[in-house]
């Protein structure tokens, strides 16, 4: 009984480092970002540069990733009360995400050595082959109806409607189309589906090998 919970457990710490890491890594690969600007010709919509709209962008992933940052001010793109207060909510989801990664990276480090020590690296393989269907069943999803996605997650994680931005009040929104986080939820699951099945793979050569 022990060694199943401990294995529930690690097993579900490993699965949550794999996505935390892929939310990670997708919401600071500034590349995509701009990308999407110079595609979309957003600088040009907005009558800026591409390099203040880049820096300005920068400027909103500090404020973000950093807890030493109390405030957002954007020298480009002022905002409303509500959009300062949605922005301060994303920033809560972003260092709860830091938080999870980490967490679950110390603990997954002390479940693989412990799976290595005992043998027992074979009961990953079952969990990674099944979890990979996962993302492929979102990406799917996404490209029937990335609207209703992108809706559903936002009342998931947010009580309220101070994310549905006003351009007028809180210009920041035109710089940030929706077809970006299309963009960044396909890199997520990219990653995730990579991972698990790279997971897979290593965990049943390892496992079986003579």
């Amino acid at each position: 009984m022990k060694r199943r919970t401990l294995d529930v457990l690690g097993i579900a710490g490993l699965l949550l480092l794999i996505l935390s890491f892929a939310i990670a890594f997708t919401i600071n690969f500034t590349p995509l970002y701009s990308w999407t600007a110079q595609s979309m010709g957003l600088a040009e919509r907005l009558g800026l540069t591409h390099e203040t709209l880049m820096e300005n962008y920068h400027i909103l992933l500090d404020y973000l990733n950093k807890p030493w940052i109390p405030e957002l001010h954007m020298p480009d793109f002022p905002s409303s009360e509500s959009g300062l207060f949605h922005f301060y909510e994303v920033k809560r989801l972003f260092l709860l995400d830091y938080v999870i990664l980490t967490l679950t990276a110390v603990g997954s480090f002390f479940y693989l050595r412990y799976l290595r020590r005992t043998n027992r690296i074979w009961v990953l393989v079952k969990p990674f082959m099944v979890a990979s269907m996962v993302p492929v069943a979102l990406l799917f999803f996404l490209a029937v109806n990335f609207d209703r996605l992108f809706v559903l997650f936002h009342e998931v994680f947010f009580n309220n409607d101070a994310w549905i931005f006003n351009p007028s009040t809180d210009p920041i929104i035109l710089a940030l189309p929706q077809d970006f986080f299309m963009y960044c939820f396909i890199l997520t699951f990219v990653l995730m589906e990579a991972m698990l099945i790279g997971g897979y793979f290593l965990t049943k050569k390892y496992a079986f090998r003579k």
